[in-house]
């Protein structure tokens, strides 16, 4: 009985075989999900430095699009985020909505400001203070044009 052939391996048109573009520890790889979680996560730390024992017991969450009933609240708009005061024992908790933001940002660097800004407007509405105290640069970027 003849040896049978090796097997087959996925070479099309005699090109080679097909690998990734980039590296995985490259930036080029990371997801736009994964990318928006850490502008997330850098605008929580950014925060945390001065409102660490206030933003204690408060949730963070990121979610693709807003519910239906986030929109209903935003009246007519879109949210870029929601805050969910805490009841019955439940932890207050921030919510954050990835494909609007991506929408509004036109880069990168953009994107990061934007997701801060949005985190500290939250902070503040829940904290019951001015986005100003939260953040002191949030006046710079929004302040009266007096």
């Amino acid at each position: 009985m003849p040896p049978s052939p090796p097997p087959r391996r996925r070479d099309r048109h005699g090109r080679g075989l097909r690998s990734p573009l980039a590296p995985a520890e490259l930036p080029l790889t990371r997801s736009r999900a994964t990318r928006f979680d850490d502008h997330v996560l850098d605008a929580v730390e950014r925060l945390e430095q001065r409102w660490a024992q206030e933003l204690a017991g408060v949730e963070l969450a990121v979610e693709d699009v807003p519910s239906p009933e986030a929109v209903e609240e935003a009246a007519d708009t879109v949210p870029l985020a929601r805050l969910l005061r805490g009841a019955r024992g439940l932890a207050p908790r921030i919510v954050v909505f990835r494909r609007p933001l991506e929408a509004r940002a036109a880069g990168d660097r953009e994107l990061g400001t934007l997701v801060h800004d949005v985190i500290v407007e939250q902070v503040a509405d829940l904290l019951g203070v001015d986005p100003e105290t939260v953040d002191p640069h949030y006046a710079d970027r929004y302040g009266d044009d007096d």
